[in-house]
């Protein structure tokens, strides 16, 4: 009965997970405004956008959001060159940021929707 009990919290995890998924995407979406540019607010948005980013990548496949990590892999792979050398993206940088990030969010929309992934009910 434990593997059971386990099975059950992991589904709650997973739940968790999935109900939060579109709004960790939408707060990195607000932080393209801010990812251009100069200056200490650019650096810091830069910085904060990559550890979202990152978490994604880890926590994602870790639940079996096996698309969705691959999705912020690729958004992850864009930030970390800027995020290293302490500036704004170039506009080459978000043009590929943006694209990355309609990608995660189709990832993450059809991982919801695979069996004993998503929302639904155990």
């Amino acid at each position: 009965m434990e593997g059971d009990e386990f099975a059950q919290r992991l589904a709650g995890v997973r739940r968790r997970f999935a109900s939060k998924l579109s709004n960790r995407i939408a707060e990195i979406d607000a932080f393209l405004p801010e990812l251009i540019g100069n200056g200490a607010a650019v650096v810091a948005a830069v910085s904060t956008a990559h550890r979202k980013v990152h978490d994604l990548c880890g926590i994602g496949p870790t639940l079996g959001f096996i698309a969705t990590g691959q999705a912020a892999r690729t958004c992850e792979r864009v930030l970390l060159q800027p995020s290293r050398a302490e500036r704004g993206l170039t506009d080459h940088e978000m043009d590929h940021l943006k694209a990355s990030l309609a990608a995660l969010r189709a990832a993450a929309q059809s991982d919801m929707q695979m069996p004993g992934i998503g929302l639904e009910q155990p």
